[in-house]
C-alpha cells in the first residue's frame, strides 16, 4: 500500500536523525542550559510552515516555561487565498528588512538562545531572524535540511543561508524535495517529511534541555495533562505564573 511506503520513509528519516543528530541536539541543548540559568529564554521562531514546531514547542503537555514562541500571523498562512493566503506570506518571508520590525517588540540579552526553522534554508525571515539575534550578542540554533546546501544558492544580501549563520545546525535529514512518494503517473512526488522531522527534533530538544537543566539543578514547571492525575488541579498555573516571571521579565 501507499500508505505503508511513506510510513516507511517516515520511520527511516527518524531513525536517520536519531543516529546522525543526537550529538547535535546535546550541543545544542548544553548551549540553551547555559543561557537559562543565566536567565535568558530560548526563543523559536520560523515562518509558513516552519511555525509549526514554534507554536508545538511551548506551551504543551510535557513543555515548560524555558521556551518562548515567536510566531506572528503574518508569517503564517490561515487561508489559502485572499488574506492571511499563501502567496502574501511567500512574499514576506522571502523579502528583506521585516523581521528587525518584528523581533523588536521582544528584548533579547546575549544570554538568549534562538531556534530558527527553515527546511529550504534561504528565505530570508529566518536568515533576518538569526542575524538580528547574533548581532545582539545571542546564541543561535538553525533547524534546516543541509542536503538543501547543495542545491540552493544562497540569495540572502548577506550572501549566506541558514545553516552557515548558526551556532549549531541541526539537519532535518529530509531530501530537498521534502515529499517522498512517488506514485506512477502522478508526476511530483507526494507525502511532506520536514514537519514531521522537524516536531521530532523539537520534543528531542525539549527533553535534552529538560536533563540538562536538572544536571544544573534547575527544575521548571511543566505542564501536564489532565489525563495524568498524579498532579492536582491548579498544577498548570504553575507553568503560565513561571513563564510570565521567565521571559515577560
Amino acid at each position: 500500500m501507499t500508505a505503508s511506503r511513506y510510513f516507511s520513509e517516515a520511520a527511516d528519516l527518524v531513525a536517520r536523525i536519531e543516529r546522525t543528530q543526537t550529538e547535535n541536539i546535546a550541543q545544542a541543548a548544553a548551549m540553551m542550559a547555559e543561557g537559562v540559568e543565566q536567565g535568558g529564554p530560548v526563543s523559536l521562531f520560523g515562518s509558513g510552515h516552519s511555525v509549526l514546531p514554534v507554536m508545538d514547542a511551548f506551551p504543551r503537555y510535557g513543555s515548560y516555561p524555558a521556551l518562548r514562541p515567536l510566531t506572528d500571523s503574518r508569517l503564517s498562512w490561515f487561508n489559502v487565498l485572499g488574506t492571511g493566503g499563501v502567496r502574501e506570506l511567500l512574499w514576506l518571508e522571502r523579502t528583506e528588512g521585516y523581521m528587525p520590525n518584528f523581533l523588536g517588540n521582544y528584548s533579547f540579552k546575549e544570554v538568549d538562545t534562538l531556534v530558527s526553522y527553515s527546511h529550504g534554508g534561504i528565505n530570508s525571515a529566518a536568515i533576518d531572524a538569526s542575524l538580528y539575534v547574533k548581532e545582539l550578542g545571542g546564541k543561535v540554533v538553525d533547524i534546516t535540511s543541509v542536503a538543501n546546501l547543495e542545491v540552493n544558492e544562497a540569495t540572502h544580501s548577506s550572501g549566506k543561508r541558514l545553516a552557515e549563520v548558526a551556532d549549531v545546525v541541526i539537519d532535518n535529514c529530509c531530501v530537498p524535495a521534502d515529499a517522498v512518494v512517488d506514485i506512477d503517473g502522478w508526476g511530483p512526488p507526494v507525502g511532506a517529511t520536514s514537519t514531521l522531522a522537524v516536531i521530532a527534533i523539537t520534543m528531542a530538544l525539549v527533553s535534552e534541555l529538560a536533563q540538562a537543566l536538572k544536571d544544573r539543578g534547575i527544575v521548571l514547571p511543566t505542564f501536564v495533562s489532565p489525563n495524568d492525575t498524579r498532579f492536582g488541579p491548579d498544577h498548570n498555573l504553575e507553568v503560565f505564573a513561571e513563564y510570565k516571571r521567565r521571559v515577560h521579565r
